[in-house]
Order: structure tokens, then C-alpha cells, then sequence
């Protein structure tokens, strides 16, 4: 595979979000987030993904991490969770929404943390600037697509519930000027999903599942 950006390829691969076949999580001790899977295209040579690496703050519970622009629902400013992820792009990339081109979503995925975050996957010009709030987000890293899709970069640890098999993935990536990221938890996995899906690449554990909702419910409530 190339990964020279296909539009019409990953779009049909992809579902809406009101489709019955995607996995879609609500439960009323969980808060619902939405972000977006942003993709940076080119002609020739393979396409890039937008990750933001998120500035410390105490009061957040993603403090830190390495994720995709986005946030939670925000009832007074949202009318849907598409709303929450371009919202937040704009805040904490200056992407207006007009310059986004929408090509589809795929499954919900849940954090332990009692997360349930919608992906929407969609790209941007190969030039669109990209102004980070520096309140919110300490580093804009872009990643080809490739360094995903390569095996020997995604490690899955797996433990057993109840009698389910579950699997934790992360990457490790070496930017070219070494700085070293971390990309695991529910960003990995949405990156994960979206190459099974659109190639098939077979990168999860076979016989695992992600958790749900109901997994970890006892221990959000207490």
C-alpha cells in the first residue's frame, strides 16, 4: 500500500454517524466528547495525521497527553457532537469549520476515565495554518499515516475480564528532529479502528475487544 490520500476509498469505508452498524455508547455516567481524526493529504506521498500534544494542567484528566482536537459536549454551544469536534478545532487550532472537509466517523471508544468520544474523520488543505492555543494544547505533531500502519510499531498488552480477552494499545513515534511521543489509551485505538477499516490491517489482537461502558461502570459511579 501507498497511502497516497484516496477521499472517495476512505469515505466509503467509513459510516455516518447515525448508521445502526457503527458502535455508538450513551450512558448517563459518562460524558460524552467528540474529536476530530484531522488528515493532512498530498499528492505524492503519504498523507499525514494532525495530533496535538495537550499543555499540563492540574484540573484536567488528559493533562499532557498526546490526542486529536477535541473536547466534550457542550449542551449551550452544541446541537451535535460534529458541533463539539469543529468547535474545538477552531479554539484550539483556529481551523475555521468551513475549511474542514467531513468524510465520515467511526465506533465510539470509551476511556477509563469515563470518556465516550466520537471520531469524525476529516482533512484540511496542505496548507491550512494552524494557530495552537496555547492554554490548551502545547504542541501541534503531525505523523504519517505509515508509521501507524507499520506493526512493529503498535504494541497491545492483553488481560482477561471476566471471559473476555481486552486489548490496551500504544505506539511510540521518533519524530525526525527526536522528540519521542506517546500515543496510546483511546487515541491509539481510534487510530487502530480507522486502519482496520479502511485497509484492513488486521493491527488489534485477534479474539479482543475494547471496553465498554459497562465494563467499568461500578467504578465510575464510585
Amino acid at each position: 500500500m501507498d497511502f497516497i490520500f484516496n477521499e472517495k476509498k476512505i469515505a466509503e469505508s467509513l459510516k455516518q454517524l447515525d448508521s445502526p452498524e457503527r458502535i455508538s455508547m450513551h450512558h448517563e455516567y459518562f460524558v460524552n466528547s467528540a474529536v476530530i481524526f484531522l488528515i493532512i493529504p498530498y499528492q505524492e506521498r503519504p498523507y499525514e495525521l494532525v495530533l496535538i500534544r495537550r499543555t499540563k494542567q492540574i484540573n484536567d484528566k488528559h493533562s499532557g497527553e498526546m490526542s486529536f482536537p477535541g473536547g466534550k459536549f457542550d449542551p449551550d454551544e452544541d446541537k451535535s457532537y460534529l458541533d463539539t469536534g469543529l468547535r474545538e478545532l477552531r479554539e484550539e487550532l483556529g481551523i475555521p469549520r468551513n475549511n474542514v472537509t467531513i468524510l465520515g466517523c467511526i465506533d465510539d471508544h470509551l476511556t477509563p476515565k469515563g470518556f465516550i468520544i466520537t471520531a469524525f474523520v476529516a482533512y484540511i488543505n496542505k496548507d491550512q495554518k494552524m494557530i495552537k492555543q496555547v492554554g490548551e494544547v502545547e504542541e501541534i505533531v503531525k505523523i504519517p499515516i505509515t508509521f501507524f500502519a507499520n506493526k512493529k510499531n503498535f504494541k497491545e498488552r492483553t488481560y482477561k475480564l471476566k471471559e473476555d480477552l481486552i486489548g490496551v494499545g500504544k505506539f511510540k513515534y521518533n519524530s525526525p528532529d527526536n522528540k519521542r511521543y506517546v500515543i496510546f489509551g483511546a487515541t491509539s485505538h481510534i487510530i487502530v479502528n480507522f486502519l482496520d477499516t479502511i485497509y484492513n490491517l488486521g493491527l488489534m489482537t485477534l479474539g479482543c475487544r475494547r471496553i465498554t461502558c459497562e465494563d467499568i461502570k461500578d467504578k465510575i459511579i464510585n
